[in-house]
């Protein structure tokens, strides 16, 4: 069986508009979180998506020398201590893969990996992977949950085997908590497809949903946009990744554009929407931004801030948006990232908003393209059931032990928090001893303007390695007095994948490695196997890591955690509290 993943590229750079149109957002109707009658593993089907390739390509026409940055210069930090859990620790199992395939009553694919969704407010943590989500208690207790993301959203179960029918593809799950009104925000990615085959149909968009009260597990008001975008190179095309933020007046969004045919790239997209309309169940307009050219590349995964509880929102020019976004566009090294601004935000809230879009690129410290990622040796019963000549999938194939995918070095989750923008990656580093390993980047840079022009400063910056074991899909929460958690997953030799994290400030940098949750066996999912066309297994895409209100920060990362699992995948998430 062909697997085809929900993202990842293989792309070359075009040029677009920066002003591209305006899509129009639409109240679809509202869906509430609901845990589906009991059901038991029936079928071996697994997601299907757009055909596109593990890295994509961002350079222009060759312009970019991969020597830019010397392959010498790949970064050679130290190893970190890993210590077990600190003192002001508490945490607890957040979804796993036997919990997302069995929602909506069996009606899911066998997913890998478990992008990553995690907010917390009111007294709820609300997590979101590919493709359910949960509502707990802020001591670990389910409320509501686990549910498939396409019913709660108001589409069609992902598979009816009973047909079978196919719903929409879905995917990429976020999900943010807006202090000061009080109310939840997700958003996913959605393909149409053939009902009857699964295969992809040439129409996709963005739904949001936003909660009608500070209680997640009530009534959302669930809405919608198009991201088709028939007139861009190669389309139609879709949404992928898409990253949200938020500030005093808006609600954002940003994407890769991809075709949904493949191979076509139209760089990052900005979509910026009132939050009080969004808030208040109101349709409103859609300010859109694409094909922002950067350097001497094209933008990509550009990640909006989002500005921890109590924190203080930059208001000055009529309200400002930051982000951030790495520049490495052909994959090898660089020493540069990029700051934007959205400012005049607070025209969201008028019937012709005015926004003005400006970036700035500043040297950073060497980051580069991470390698995949070895794992401890342990028990693995779907590479042992594959080896067999009865097995249920009909082939016999010689699985090992799989390596995992480390992802690439495009800039993850940002934070706006006391004047600055927090943020990492993960980069390829050279320990003393032995091959390259994935490791991370982080950054603290201090946005300002002069006369009017955007620019920056780096604040501070380094690396957290893990000597001969791997680092990988960090994201950094940091609450309002500056104080920061960064979690991350741990795995190489000497570990399974374990939940990690390393406080983090502004003056000291980084702490040693902290385990949350150790894993218990090795990764054994099929993304990783033969038998169904894979090379390196999928992990990641993406952590997260956010403030609550009283300061602590809250974490979600995957691990494998043991214990009960699927026929095709045994991952887990863990969700941590810490108090730095």
């Amino acid at each position: 069986m062909r697997i085809t993943t929900c993202r990842l590229f293989l792309a070359v750079a075009t040029a677009a508009s920066l002003f591209a149109a305006n899509p129009s957002i639409t109240l679809r109707g509202t869906g509430t979180i609901v845990r589906g009658a009991p059901a038991a593993e029936t079928g071996f089907e697994i997601q299907q998506g757009p055909e596109v390739d593990a890295h994509m390509i961002r350079s222009s026409n060759g312009s970019i020398s991969p020597a830019r940055v010397p392959s010498s210069a790949v970064p050679r930090p130290a190893g970190a201590p890993v210590l077990g859990a600190g003192a002001n620790f508490s945490g607890f199992p957040g979804i796993s893969h036997l919990d997302q395939r069995l929602a909506s009553n069996g009606n899911q694919f066998s997913l890998e990996p478990p992008d990553q969704g995690l907010a917390v407010g009111s007294g709820f943590v609300v997590e979101a992977v590919n493709l359910a989500v949960s509502v707990y208690s802020t001591s670990g207790t389910l409320l509501a949950g686990p549910a498939g993301l396409n019913g709660f959203f108001g589409l069609a179960p992902a598979i009816v085997r009973s047909g079978p029918t196919y719903g929409p593809f879905t995917s990429d799950p976020r999900v943010y908590y807006d202090a000061p009104t009080g109310r939840w925000f997700l958003t996913m990615l959605e393909i149409d497809t053939d009902p009857k085959t699964g295969a992809l149909l040439g129409h996709s968009a963005l739904f949001v949903a936003v909660s009608k009260s500070n209680d997640p597990t009530q009534a959302w008001n669930i809405f919608s946009f198009d991201t088709t975008n028939a007139g861009g190179n190669g389309c139609p095309c879709f949404g992928d990744q898409p990253l949200i933020g938020a500030d005093q007046n808006g609600f954002f969004i940003t994407t890769n554009e991809f075709s949904i045919a493949g191979p076509a790239f139209n760089g990052a997209q900005i979509y910026a929407v009132s939050k009080k309309s969004l808030e208040n169940g109101m349709a409103s307009v859609v300010v859109h931004f694409g094909g922002m050219p950067l350097a001497e590349g094209i933008s990509y995964s550009v990640q909006p801030a989002t500005t921890p509880p109590g924190g203080t929102y930059e208001t000055a020019r009529g309200g400002t948006e930051y982000f951030l976004s790495a520049l490495d566009f052909d994959g090898t090294l660089d020493n540069r990232i990029a700051v934007w601004a959205l400012t005049n935000t607070a025209s969201l809230d008028t019937p012709v908003p005015n926004l003005s879009l400006s970036s700035a690129v500043i040297a950073s410290e060497v980051y580069g393209m991470p390698a995949a990622m070895e794992q401890k040796p342990g028990p693995l019963p779907l590479a042992d059931l594959l080896k067999t000549k009865n097995n249920a999938l009909g082939v016999t194939t010689n699985e090992h032990l799989e390596l995992l995918d480390s992802n690439d070095d495009r800039m993850q989750q940002t934070v706006f928090a006391a004047g600055a923008l927090w943020s990492s990656l993960t980069t390829v580093v050279k320990p003393a001893n032995g091959p390259v390993r994935a490791a991370i980047a982080w950054f603290i840079v201090t946005p300002s303007w002069n006369q009017g022009t955007l620019t920056a400063a780096m604040t501070n910056q380094g690396y957290l390695a893990a000597g001969q074991d791997n680092l990988a899909y960090p994201s950094i929460g940091v609450n309002a007095a500056g104080k920061g958690v960064m979690t991350f997953t741990l795995v190489g030799p000497d570990y399974f994948p374990s939940a990690a994290y390393a406080t983090l400030d502004a003056v000291n940098g980084v702490g040693p490695i902290r385990i949350a949750a150790q894993g218990t066996v090795p990764d054994d999912g099929f993304t990783g196997y033969g038998a169904f066309d894979g090379r390196v297994a999928r992990w990641g895409d993406y952590s997260a890591a956010v403030a609550a209100a009283d300061g602590s920060i809250w974490l979600a990362v995957e691990y494998i955690p043991g214990g009960t699992r699927t026929v095709l995948a045994n991952w887990g998430t863990f969700i941590s509290r810490i108090v730095p």
